[in-house]
């Protein structure tokens, strides 16, 4: 702006100044020429006069230096010129002014020249006897005049120059100065330039709407980074060309990477082939799905294209983890081939003796032990079948909410005796401890759960071991601990030994009645009731299995 300002001031100021040196010079050029004019005038009667009355000798005898001075007579002859030789000119009955001195009495001409830069003013007068007295004088052209006086032009030029510059440089200062000095952010128009208040009102309420605008989008990004980071699963934005526009802390964390910096590219987070050529078939349009693995577990990726007019602007991915459904998976297809082989085992055993049998291949007094044989398979199949079905009832929540009072040390004590048979020929013994607690749940589950922990105490004890229930209450809490002498739980397994079949010595467990669902019925049991279980075990140390139930509060 203080450009403008002294690039204006500038131009006007040297077009006034040149103008007004035309003017004035003009003015005086054509008050001199005026001056001339009429001096020339003057002198031209006054010459005439003097001819008319003394004749030529008044021209002979006259210095006439200062005009020139040419007598002619009614035939255009020059008779006398006072700075050419008469006889030499030639004759001027056709010069405008002698035509019209010769008309009128008097006449004007002037003749301009181009080379000289001057005007030629002519003033003829008519005498009594018809000739013509002319006077002749030359006078600067208005060009020639300004030519002369060109250097001091150009000096005033210069001088109004450097005023004009100091001006425009002052006067700039002295208007931008309460521009820049507007508060943007709060205008008041009371405090700049009156031709200013329309502008200030119009920006004082811009502001207002811009403010409201970026209130409102702060809100909607404030809104939008809580409802994201309130996800546990990760959420990506990222443009076409895979710049992370929006991240959620869940991503990041779910794809075990360190926070990512601004304008990070989405690939920075993980940089295997499955994952890459998800986001890559994204961003060609095309959703695009994967299950990576992590040091923190399985991750299901989902890429989707956002599209606007069949152009890909960008992907949006959700990152979800499914660590647990994995291992639900796997144990889903290791349950269905134990189930078939637990299932496979018995039958084929069954169908093998009773092939035996119907083919005549088997002894009478074989037929005795052959029918043993098909009986405690089959006994084995209806304990694996009746097992399931209570692990299925316990997984559906749909066993009938018959609840009923039971003392749990009674429990534990009649259960004992019920599995003394197990117990005894392997010289394995048990006690029981604690006090009596009443508790209220369903009965069947409460007997399976203690009834699993007692033989699983014997199956897996040592030959005349011993194991032990203590029955407590707590505040708020039945306690149930069984604890055995026996092979003991390796570490690594702890976690897994609720899990449906799962075998810790898969070997040893061929040699173990059971079906391989009891902890898993334990389990189930308990959380039918709102409990929990625990196993603390070492290898051949035993193992103490802890079941902590809620007591009800009237």
């Amino acid at each position: 702006m203080t450009k403008k300002i002294l690039t204006g001031i500038l131009t006007i100021s040297t077009a006034s100044v040149i103008l007004a040196i035309l003017l004035i010079t003009g003015y005086m050029h054509r008050y001199y020429s005026d001056l001339a004019e009429t001096e020339l005038e003057n002198s031209g009667d006054l010459i005439a006069s003097a001819v008319e009355y003394i004749g030529d000798e008044y021209l002979d005898n006259t210095d006439l230096s200062e005009f020139r001075v040419t007598w002619i007579d009614s035939s255009g002859n020059v008779l006398f010129d006072s700075e050419e030789d008469a006889s030499k000119l030639e004759n001027h009955a056709d010069r405008s002014e002698v035509i019209e001195a010769m008309e009128k009495g008097r006449g004007k001409s002037s003749r301009y020249s181009s080379t000289h830069m001057r005007t030629t003013i002519n003033y003829a007068i008519k005498l009594s006897d018809g000739s013509i007295i002319r006077v002749s004088d030359d006078h600067v052209s208005y060009l020639a005049r300004l030519a002369s006086i060109l250097d001091k032009i150009l000096l005033m030029l210069l001088a109004a120059a450097a005023l004009a510059v100091a001006a425009a440089l002052l006067v700039a200062r002295h208007i931008v100065r309460p521009i820049n000095n507007i508060d943007l952010d709060h205008p008041d128009e009371h405090k700049s330039y009156k031709e200013l208040a329309p502008l200030l009102s119009r920006l004082r309420a811009q502001n207002g709407r811009v403010n409201r605008q970026i209130r409102d989008l702060r809100r909607s990004q404030e809104q939008f980074v809580l409802i994201t980071e309130s996800m546990n699963e990760g959420l990506i934005i990222a443009d076409n060309k895979s710049v992370m526009l929006a991240c959620n802390s869940a991503a990041w964390k779910l794809m075990g990477s360190e926070k990512p910096a601004d304008n990070a590219s989405i690939f920075s987070l993980d940089r295997s082939e499955k994952f890459r050529r998800c986001i890559q078939d994204a961003m060609g349009g095309k959703r695009s799905e994967c299950i990576i693995s992590t040091p923190q577990g399985e991750r299901q990726i989902m890429a989707s294209p956002a599209k606007s007019v069949n152009i890909v602007n960008g992907i949006v991915v959700i990152i979800m983890d499914v660590t647990e459904k994995q291992e639900l998976e796997v144990m889903r297809r290791e349950f269905t081939s134990n189930v078939s082989h637990e299932l496979k085992t018995p039958l084929t055993t069954i169908y093998g003796i009773s092939d035996m049998l119907a083919n005549g291949m088997v002894k009478q007094e074989d037929v005795q032990s052959f029918g043993g044989n098909i009986r405690s398979e089959a006994d084995r199949l209806i304990t694996l079948i009746n097992d399931i079905v209570s692990l299925s009832k316990l997984d559906e929540d749909s066993i009938p909410r018959r609840d009923v009072d039971m003392d749990l040390y009674e429990l534990a004590e009649e259960i004992i005796k019920r599995l003394r048979p197990n117990s005894e020929p392997r010289g394995i013994t048990a006690s029981l401890s604690g006090e009596h607690v009443v508790f209220r749940g369903n009965s069947t589950v409460i007997d399976e759960i203690i009834y699993n922990l007692c033989d699983n105490a014997i199956k897996y004890n040592k030959e005349g071991g011993s194991y032990s229930v203590e029955i407590k209450k707590l505040p708020r809490k039945a306690v149930i601990k069984v604890s055995d002498t026996g092979v003991g739980i390796p570490a690594k397994h702890i976690d897994r030994i609720f899990e449906r079949f799962y075998r810790v010595d898969k070997s040893r467990s061929r040699k173990v009645k059971g079906t391989g669902l009891g902890l898993s019925i334990v389990k189930h049991g308990v959380l039918y009731h709102n409990g929990t279980v625990r196993a603390e075990s070492k290898e051949n140390s035993g193992t103490v299995f802890t079941v902590e139930l809620p007591l009800r509060t009237i």
